[in-house]
């Protein structure tokens, strides 16, 4: 359990560190910004990239939603939920931190810029209503679940999942940025809520209900609907 708590740690580091460094510090910075097209592509890499690199020692999750999710599926011990999660957040915490130990190094830095928090109302990028925020989370992540346990499952060539879960995810963040800065994954939400403060903590509750609900119902649906009966009954 020690190197699988390790590995979730580093992982998730790794998804925040390199998915809101790019927003923070590489959007649109001046004549060669990346974009949302950029970050939408950093968030994938940095999960294909991890999966390979430590997907055989913990599964990969990176995210409190994918591990409930894979755990209602019965893909995932629910006895391990507990430390799964609680690594995944500190691994976005101690990425939060060393984003904003060189984000603030250059003199325009501030914070009022948002530092790659999620929102929804005033504090959504396109100013995007809570009811449209909860749905798009909830039904990305439910899809996000529907093709890991799918890319994953036995009918798959093994070796190949984390290609399409990646490409998957920047699909998600092409959608969802404008809408709600994209969370899909609870402890991504929280390391850049507690640097940010103030709304950000505030909202914080959505960004946690919805991505865990939209696993859970995906899983569900996968069950039902994607995989043999008896299967279905064995879970």
């Amino acid at each position: 359990m020690q190197k699988r708590f390790a590995a979730e740690t580093f992982g998730t580091f790794w998804l925040v560190f390199g998915g809101c460094g790019s927003a923070v510090i590489s959007a649109a910075f001046p004549n060669v910004g990346i974009g949302l097209l950029g970050v939408a592509l950093a968030f994938g890499l940095t999960v294909l990239t991890m999966a390979y690199a430590v997907g055989p020692i913990s599964g990969g999750h990176f995210n409190p939603a994918v591990s409930v999710g894979l755990a209602v599926a019965g893909r995932f011990s629910a006895r391990d939920l507990f430390p799964y999660i609680l690594a995944q957040t500190i691994g976005a915490i101690a990425a939060a931190g060393a984003l904003y130990l060189i984000a603030s190094g250059k003199n325009e830095f501030s914070l009022a810029g948002g530092f790659a928090a999620n929102g929804y109302g005033e504090h959504s990028p396109g100013k995007y209503s809570l009811v449209a925020c909860l749905t798009a989370e909830i039904l990305l992540t439910g899809f996000f679940l529907i093709l890991i346990l799918g890319a994953t499952s036995k009918a798959v060539p093994a070796g190949f999942a984390p290609i399409p879960i990646g490409l998957a995810l920047t699909l998600i963040h092409l959608i969802s940025i404008p809408v709600t800065n994209t969370s899909v994954n609870p402890a991504r939400s929280t390391g850049q809520a507690l640097f940010v403060g103030g709304w950000a903590i505030e909202q914080l509750w959505m960004f946690w209900l919805a991505p865990i609900v939209g696993a859970i119902i995906g899983s569900f649906l996968y069950i039902a609907f994607l995989t043999s009966d008896k299967a279905a009954a064995e879970i």
